[in-house]
C-alpha cells in the first residue's frame, strides 16, 4: 500500500519555506519510519524545497510513501538550469546577494539532495522547468 502526499511551495516566500518537508518528516515519524530514513528524507525534500522557493517561483512536492522506500518528486515551472553539471558543484550557486544575506543560496541544495538520496536524478529544460527525482530506501 503506498501514501502519495502533494505539497505547493510557494516562489519567493520564506516565511513558509520547510513547511512541506517538515510535514513529510512528522508523517514518516508518525509511521514509524527509522530516524535515518526520516533526516534523509527530511534534508533532500527540504533542499529542494528551498530551491524551488529561490530559483524557480514555487512548485510541488509529491512524496509517496511505501512500506520499502519513499520517493519525492519536485518540480518546478521555474527557469530551468543551463548547466547541470556545474549546478552539481558543492558550492555553485546562482543565489542573488539578498538571498545569501537572508542564510541561503549556498551551492550545497542539489549536492544535498544527492547525498542524502539512494535514487537521485535531475531533468531540466532551460525556460521550461525542472524535475527532480528521489528515492530513499526504508531501513527499519
Amino acid at each position: 500500500m503506498s501514501i502519495v502526499q502533494k505539497y505547493a511551495i510557494s516562489g519567493d516566500d520564506f516565511s513558509r519555506a520547510g513547511e512541506a518537508s517538515s510535514a513529510i518528516k512528522n508523517k514518516l515519524k508518525q509511521m514509524g519510519f527509522s530516524p535515518e530514513v526520516i533526516r534523509n528524507v527530511s534534508i533532500a525534500a527540504y533542499e529542494g524545497e528551498i530551491n524551488a522557493v529561490i530559483h524557480a517561483n514555487g512548485g510541488e512536492i509529491t512524496v509517496t510513501v511505501e512500506p520499502e522506500a519513499i520517493s519525492i518528486v519536485i518540480s518546478d515551472t521555474g527557469g530551468g538550469i543551463p548547466d547541470i553539471g556545474l549546478a552539481m558543484q558543492e558550492g555553485y550557486t546562482t543565489a542573488s546577494d539578498n538571498i545569501r544575506a537572508l542564510g541561503f543560496g549556498a551551492g550545497m541544495g542539489l549536492p544535498n539532495m544527492k547525498k542524502y538520496a539512494d535514487e537521485f536524478d535531475i531533468q531540466s529544460e532551460v525556460g521550461k522547468g525542472t524535475v527532480i527525482t528521489m528515492k530513499i530506501y526504508a531501513k527499519r
